[in-house]
């Protein structure tokens, strides 16, 4: 089989990316080791940014259809932040098991006509300089798959990562905790029925947070003295499960059952390069952390946002030089960001006297706007900005605002405008002189007019299909607007 792109993990990551490669006429094949969705479901929260993220693609609707609730805000270290503070339409988390999100996502690449072939193992991987060769073991034997790229998808323990022999340098664990998902009898009502935000102070007996995940199942995670004790491949049980149980929720709180149990650690690891020759990693297989604050789901998630509408580009021939390298140079420092602040709640999760005072610190500091807002922005997502050439502007490199805009025709905002997985180019006035210099661009970059566009802070943005700003200016500034779109949309088709 010859596609344009192996993409090869059927997880969040690959389903986002295979997605996006679609949009935009690009012939992709998902490849994955298990022969059906798991019914794991090792994320349970999508933060502020995906679901931006999401929405630009119209795939938040039917992902909440499924959500569980609404979770405000979010935390720190079991610390809470409040999101309201930042300007988005979506300041809080969503719960939703990670299952669901891939669901969604797989129903989108079978209305694209994207294939997902389960049940097929990577056991070989070669690359040259027009392509890369992927040996499969499936159901009826061997299968060797050509594609022009690869993209590992395939999670921490990545098998592609492992077959080019990528190192993946970090740090190990030092916290080991357990998560579950379990049936709990609980006559006294004890667990709350609804979601709420961790409540985690460290303790020396340990710590145990429950979560309602739907069909009478809870999402039990804890850690504690027994769990440091004990090896990584030691089997969870129920009398293990049953005295954490006991301890986070009290006598009256019964465990019935275990459905799945995994034990992990803050361990935390980060490939130095996204992209070795026509392979390119994403998600967990490029970088892996301890789930505190909930971002691992969404880091992938973003990642293959980033990276689809370049490679796609790339592919179709349009992609101006170096394109497809801004991926790792702009994903990269992000998760860098990531490992360190869940390394740091790691820190601040142990129950001596000098992390308790430390941790009573970082409490007053969450307490004052700013540095609720600080965090909020690093946990959320909200905050990233990529940095990108051009002349400075506060918008530059940042997510564009979701703004409700009035035109001549009907209303519209701007997260509906990109769901072609276009560039979009908004103005103000009359818009004449930017669609002037817009136009050679047509096919690439969307164009609309609108009263309200000097809110967002300049009269006209360039965003990239990924939802970032990469120009803004007024009409008397077209010429650098040109060199913004030479460099995020290539030359201007014949």
């Amino acid at each position: 089989m010859n596609v344009d792109v192996i993409v090869a993990g059927a997880g969040p990551t690959g389903l986002m990316l295979a997605g996006e490669l679609a949009l935009a006429g690009v012939r992709a094949v998902v490849v994955e080791r298990l022969p059906e969705r798991g019914g794991q479901s090792k994320a349970l929260g999508l933060q502020p940014r995906s679901a931006e993220v999401l929405d630009l693609r119209g795939l938040l609707e039917p992902l909440m259809d499924r959500a569980i609730q609404r979770v405000p805000g979010g935390h720190f270290a079991g610390l809470r932040l409040d999101l309201d503070v930042w300007d988005t339409r979506h300041p809080y988390m969503i719960g939703i098991p990670q299952t669901r999100v891939e669901a969604v996502l797989e129903e989108r690449l079978g209305a694209l006509g994207v294939q997902v072939l389960r049940g097929h193992e990577l056991t070989a991987l070669a690359q040259d300089p027009g392509g890369v060769t992927a040996t499969l073991r499936g159901p009826a034997g061997p299968v060797r798959l050509r594609g022009r790229y690869l993209a590992g998808c395939d999670g921490g323990r990545s098998t592609v990562r492992g077959l080019l022999e990528i190192d993946f340098p970090g740090l190990d664990g030092r916290l080991s905790s357990v998560v579950a998902d379990i049936t709990l009898a609980d006559p006294d009502g004890a667990v709350p029925a609804t979601w709420h935000l961790p409540v985690m102070t460290p303790s020396k007996a340990g710590r145990g947070y429950l979560a309602p995940i739907g069909e009478g199942v809870h999402r039990f995670l804890f850690y504690g003295p027994e769990q440091q004790d004990l090896p990584r491949d030691t089997p969870i049980g129920e009398d293990e499960v049953g005295r954490a149980l006991l301890n986070a929720a009290g006598p009256g709180v019964k465990l019935t059952g275990i459905r799945w149990a995994s034990r992990f650690t803050d361990a935390s690891r980060q490939v130095e390069s996204y992209r070795h020759g026509r392979v390119l990693l994403a998600g967990d297989a490029a970088h892996i952390h301890s789930p505190m604050g909930g971002q691992g789901l969404n880091l992938g998630l973003q990642d293959a946002f980033n990276l689809g509408w370049k490679l796609a580009a790339e592919i179709n021939g349009w992609a101006p030089e170096g394109l497809l390298d801004t991926y790792h140079a702009e994903r990269h420092p992000v998760a860098a960001r990531v490992l360190a602040n869940t390394r740091a709640q790691a820190v601040l999760l142990v129950p001596d006297e000098e992390n308790l005072a430390l941790r009573g610190i970082v409490a007053e500091l969450l307490r004052l706007p700013e540095g609720n807002r600080h965090v909020a922005g690093m946990i959320s997502g909200l905050d990233i900005r990529y940095d990108l050439p051009g002349d400075p502007h506060p918008l530059l490199g940042r997510r564009v605002p979701d703004l409700d805009l009035r035109t001549t025709g009907r209303p519209e905002r701007v997260g509906r405008l990109l769901r072609d997985g276009r560039a979009l180019l908004l103005s103000a006035a009359d818009g004449t002189a930017f669609a002037e210099v817009a136009r050679p661009w047509s096919a690439r970059v969307g164009h609309l007019v609108a009263s309200n566009t000097g809110e967002l802070g300049a009269e006209a943005v360039l965003v990239r299909p990924d939802g970032y700003v990469c120009w803004a200016g007024s009409a008397g500034e077209t010429a650098s607007l040109v060199t913004a779109l030479t460099r995020w949309a290539g030359s201007p088709p014949a």
